[in-house]
């Protein structure tokens, strides 16, 4: 057995059995490697006919050519003498699967499997592609295939660990690695596994001792470098981050991963304050290449930073998540001025912005933009567009405009608010928290909705709000999306604590009105999702609890984006006790003077 860094060992051991803290994971293995692709084409051999045997040997050779549009060729052409052959529809398989065809792939791979059932290869394959198309259980069950021919194969074990950690079950993951390295502990890649899904669950420190272990055995394997890189962020070193992050761009050739990479470091330039160059690298995010990639379908000039705006017609789209869209609207009003006046503002957002952001910005023509899936894609287009409006000069997402308008942390502005909430709601809903307990009405929001991609663990348990809500002197409001109903009776029977859910609010759907209903409040805490950023922008006052590598904190210990939110930032990644019990007595504080002022 190879030996194992003695940190790596005990951590491994001491994690064994229990529920481990999660992070993004690659899947391992490549799109027909030469040495599989010949061990089929040996082991099918003898079924082929005479004709069809030259055109899998080219088809072969073409694709370990990288002449993928040969390869192609030749396996059609082998499939039209012999449409029954397992190896031709393998080898087609691979070629469209690198052509970036998905859909065709998989199809493509299931008539290789039907006809080679036993060469497990094959269904290693279609499981790496189920996976990326987030099929995720039939994906799992390839890999069982795969490793019921190949038991405790490494790349197996890597592979069904991944389909369990996109299904949440951590432990049956951990589990199924664990024994792998338990067999054999000289795989790079399965420790760097492991070692994201650690991180995904939000134990950084022990994540980066696989990491660690991973570059030990394998100081060439750029994904552990990446993955540790991002560790480092998170744990608030990005000077660390961006060393490893450069060092393994500089090791990886593939697109994709180069796209992924250069993402990840712009959020590290922009963490070190090198705000402009940060922008620059983030449009790594619209590489065709980038795995998570937005394809816009717009008929017009993409705008660059350089072009003139004045006298122009402008398209924006909304990009990432809802509370993405509201953070990247900070640079509208700029986009506004340089238009000038007889220049034209289109903006596309989410349909639940659309109210807000035309009241916000009047002179603008605000609709929603629509999201499709496509072969595994996502594709946003602009559908209110008629024909006679095509005609405009430029467009671009919403996040690019940063590129030009804030280069730097003294390029944000210090206005007070850039949406604007109904005024006719906010009195209503004044006038509904007037009939609450006496004191400041306080908003709250302790979770993201989304619960599948790892954002969890910036997030506290909702037990430890305790110092938070046990404060009486003032009036918990319940801004918090989604299904919230357990923590509302957690806070009332164990921290006896009453937070007020506001009546006929869709808290999800009807963002027009929860903006009107933070402009009501006196004060919201909670972390970083739309609904915050939706009171922010609307300039209302704002506890924001953050994280060590939080990168919309342009490296500072402030808020830039929104002037008057006070920043509260844990001494280290998830230590959350001491700032929930800061924010405790700054709220007592607070409400201590609310009510001293409010009887004077």
């Amino acid at each position: 057995m190879a030996e194992i860094g003695t940190q790596a060992r005990n951590v491994m051991l001491a994690h064994a059995g229990a529920t481990p803290p999660k992070f993004s994971i690659e899947i391992a293995g490549e799109s027909g490697s030469g040495a599989a692709l010949e061990r089929l084409r040996k082991a099918a051999a003898e079924f082929q006919s005479l004709a069809v045997q030259p055109l899998l040997d080219s088809a072969i050779a073409a694709l370990n050519a990288g002449n993928i549009r040969a390869a192609e060729d030749c396996a059609l052409k082998a499939l039209e003498i012999d449409e029954r052959s397992g190896v031709a529809w393998y080898a087609l398989a691979v070629a469209r699967e690198q052509s970036g065809d998905f859909a065709g792939s998989i199809k493509c791979y299931e008539a290789a499997l039907q006809s080679l059932p036993d060469h497990a290869e094959i269904a290693n394959n279609l499981g790496r592609l189920a996976f990326r198309l987030d099929q995720f259980e039939v994906a799992e069950k390839l890999f069982h295939h795969f490793l019921a021919r190949y038991p405790n194969h490494p790349e197996g074990a890597n592979n069904l660990a991944c389909a369990l950690r996109a299904q949440a079950r951590f432990d049956e993951a951990i589990e199924v690695l664990r024994a792998s390295l338990t067999a054999d502990p000289s795989h790079a890649f399965v420790w760097n596994t492991l070692g994201s899904v650690m991180a995904e669950q939000g134990d950084m420190a022990n994540a980066i001792v696989f990491f660690d272990e991973a570059i030990r055995l394998d100081p060439k394997l750029s994904k552990a470098r990446y993955n540790r890189g991002n560790m480092s962020l998170a744990l608030g070193d990005p000077a660390g981050a961006l060393v490893d992050c450069d060092r393994a761009l500089a090791a990886t050739t593939a697109l994709d991963e180069r796209a992924m990479m250069a993402l990840a470091k712009s959020t590290i330039l922009i963490n070190l304050g090198r705000v402009g160059e940060g922008w620059d690298e983030y449009e790594a995010r619209l590489d065709p290449h980038f795995a998570g990639v937005t394809q816009f379908l717009v008929e017009c000039p993409n705008w660059a930073p350089e072009t003139d705006l004045n006298g122009k017609s402008l398209l924006l789209i909304g990009e990432q998540g809802l509370g993405d869209e509201v953070l990247f609207a900070n640079t509208v009003p700029d986009i506004l001025d340089a238009l000038g006046a007889e220049g034209r503002l289109t903006l596309a957002v989410e349909p639940r912005l659309v109210g807000l952001f035309q009241r916000s910005f009047p002179t603008a023509s605000v609709a929603a933009h629509a999201t499709y899936n496509h072969h595994g894609r996502t594709v946003r287009v602009a559908p209110f567009l008629k024909p006679e409006q095509q005609n405009l000069d430029f467009w671009a997402p919403i996040a690019s405009p940063l590129r030009r308008f804030r280069r730097s942390i003294e390029s944000f502005p210090t206005r007070d608010r850039y949406l604007i909430p109904d005024p006719t709601r906010v009195a209503h809903w004044k006038t509904q928290l007037a009939e609450a307990q006496p004191g400041p009405k306080v908003g709250l929001l302790w979770k993201s909705a989304v619960a599948n991609s790892g954002r969890h663990r910036f997030f506290c348990a909702f037990e430890q709000w305790a110092r938070v809500l046990a404060n009486r002197d003032v009036t918990f409001v319940n801004l918090q999306y989604g299904d919230c109903q357990p923590e509302l009776e957690t806070a009332e029977r164990d921290f006896n604590a009453k937070i007020w859910t506001p009546p006929g609010i869709d808290l999800k759907l009807d963002l027009d009105d929860v903006a009107a209903l933070s402009c009501a409040l006196d004060l919201v805490i909670g972390f970083s999702n739309a609904t915050f950023n939706i009171a922010a922008a609307c300039g209302v006052p704002a506890w924001l609890i953050s994280n060590p590598g939080a990168w919309p904190r342009l490296g500072t210990a402030r808020y830039p984006w929104y002037p008057q939110v006070r920043v509260y930032l844990p001494d280290g990644f998830g230590v959350w006790d001491p700032v929930m019990a800061q924010i405790g007595g700054d709220l007592g504080r607070y409400g201590a003077e609310w009510v001293s002022k409010a009887a004077n």
